[in-house]
């Protein structure tokens, strides 16, 4: 069976070093590393009494883990601003908190080798829970400064309206 639908000689699997955040609208500059989307169902164990000895299964509550996004550290202040709306110190008794807008729903991206746009996720009701505005510096180390923001969500679900695009052929001259 094949693989691809519309490129039915296509054999290998995307690679994921092509994808792009974008929330508000707008792409995210920068980001270079984006944790897994994971999501697990709790197994609730039962048993009538008139049951042989074994226990049945069936699906409880599902919950997703966070999404890490992290990038090099530069003056875009999109993590900063958004991680300010969940509590921004000393900005004032009653004001800690922008209640109206800390939640955003962000989709990311995955591009095939040609920069197709090839499949998204759709993420809900983010918000940030951890902002790391600068790692471990260590001068002994040549690694670029990196910020990170950690969201927590209500759950993800994949964009089926993007469909699998006709990949390009070069022809030789």
């Amino acid at each position: 069976m094949a693989q691809f639908t519309v490129n039915t000689d296509r054999f290998d699997p995307y690679k994921q070093f092509k994808f792009r955040v974008k929330w508000d609208g707008q792409y995210v500059a920068g980001i270079d590393r984006v944790s897994g989307l994971r999501r697990r169902t709790e197994v609730v164990v039962h048993r009538e009494g008139g049951d042989p000895n074994i226990q049945r299964r069936s699906p409880g509550q599902t919950s997703y883990d966070p999404i890490v996004l992290e990038r090099g550290r530069t003056h875009d202040t999109q993590f900063e601003s958004w991680a300010n709306k969940v509590w921004k110190f000393g900005s004032g008794l009653g004001s800690e908190v922008s209640l109206k807008d800390f939640r955003k729903d962000i989709i990311i991206e995955l591009f095939n080798e040609a920069g197709q746009l090839v499949m998204a996720f759709k993420i809900y009701r983010c918000w940030p829970s951890e902002y790391v505005a600068l790692v471990e510096l260590d001068a002994n180390d040549t690694c670029v400064a990196i910020e990170s923001l950690t969201l927590q969500h209500e759950g993800w679900e994949r964009d089926y309206e993007i469909s699998e695009p006709t990949e390009p052929a070069f022809s030789e001259p």
